[in-house]
């Protein structure tokens, strides 16, 4: 999961946090936009449901599903077995699956090992990650450039470096990096070298940001828009626990906090490919998803607590969510993903309200 990260034991103590939160507390945006888009049923499909393909491309990479297991967590004892079980199943279900932060295994290589036991997988496409405010040179923090990148992407045998997006839990996180001045060149510099994903982490990407992002040359964009889980709620339970009131205040003041998921897709459509993450909790979701124009939808809250147990429990979860998928599909008439990308779709309520405004 994101959020910066410092040496030694006070590093595991924030991820091992991050993760029990997530798991065991409220903290998901107060309004799902995706309930704000509907698809057109079509009482006369013309295909059979077993004939439907969901296969599709990412980068050139052939994935069975327009499906990302977004990157999580690592850099504490039970990532490894977390990201084991989702690896297992990104594996057997050939989608494409990122990891945490990784800025806690290149300062501790004692941890590298919750992060790099996905590389043990046949997964289509492995996802490095690493934090755009770790690419600019904070208070007594060196700035990361293209040797560490190549250090994550090496770590996992990653094709992909995911450069996440989290100013907004940086500025309420105690322990945040709160410098950004450069970092568009800084993500540019990187881009050069190495193929990039820029990715938000629940505040969403707009159109303006989206075209630099495309100048700076990153390859595609996760929007991590407002929906789900809301990382500026994780760290108000944080500073709860640890006595911290004015951060806790600060937490809740920007809880909801962002752009939709929705809105982002359509503001981000600037010739790059695009992950939907935020707030997709079913196929219906990530239907809709396609439908606006994402090449895949995201998950990472919908996967956390059953990545927790087994990876029986992730591989149930991902087979339903592809079974509600293909439904959307059959109901719209839609044999391929290419189809249901072409399907009207129908937005309503708040979402409607952000694009008349964007």
């Amino acid at each position: 999961m994101p959020g910066s990260d410092d040496k030694g034991s006070s590093t595991e103590k924030r991820k091992g946090e991050h993760v029990d939160i997530v798991i065991n507390r409220n903290v998901r945006a107060e309004y799902n936009y995706w309930d704000d888009l509907t698809l057109i049923h079509d009482p006369l499909p013309e295909l059979d449901f077993d004939s439907i393909s969901i296969e599709t491309k990412f980068l050139g990479r052939k994935i069975a599903a327009p499906l990302v297991i977004s990157g999580m967590t690592g850099g504490f004892g039970k990532a490894e077995e977390i990201n084991r079980n989702l690896a297992a199943a990104a594996s057997e279900m050939q989608i494409p699956m990122g990891v945490g932060s990784q800025r806690a295994a290149i300062e501790d290589a004692g941890l590298r090992k919750t992060y790099s036991v996905v590389a043990d997988y046949d997964i289509p496409l492995r996802i490095a990650n690493l934090g755009a405010p770790q690419l600019i040179e904070q208070t007594g923090r060196r700035a990361y450039g293209v040797e560490e990148a190549w250090v994550a992407m090496e770590m996992i045998d990653a094709g992909l470096l995911a450069v996440h997006l989290n100013y907004l839990q940086e500025v309420v996180q105690p322990e945040g990096d709160r410098r950004a001045s450069g970092v568009t060149d800084a993500i540019a510099a990187i881009s050069r070298e190495i193929p990039v994903m820029a990715k938000e982490t629940g505040a969403g990407i707009g159109g303006g940001a989206a075209a630099r992002l495309r100048d700076a040359g990153v390859r595609a964009i996760d929007v991590g828009g407002l929906g789900g889980t809301s990382w500026s709620a994780v760290e108000s339970y944080r500073s709860k626990g640890d006595g911290d009131w004015k951060r806790k205040r600060l937490g809740t003041t920007y809880w909801n906090w962002g752009i939709p998921t929705p809105v982002s897709i359509m503001q981000a459509k600037v010739g790059l490919p695009l992950v939907a993450t935020g707030g997709i909790r079913n196929g219906l979701d990530a239907a809709k998803a396609v439908c606006l124009g994402a090449s895949a939808a995201g998950l990472a809250g919908a996967l956390i607590k059953q990545a927790a147990e087994s990876r029986d429990a992730v591989m149930r979860e991902i087979e339903i969510i592809i079974e509600e998928m293909k439904a959307a599909m059959f109901l719209t008439g839609s044999s391929t993903v290419g189809e249901l990308a072409g399907r009207e779709c129908i937005i309503s309520g708040q979402s409607r309200e952000w694009l008349s405004r964007v």
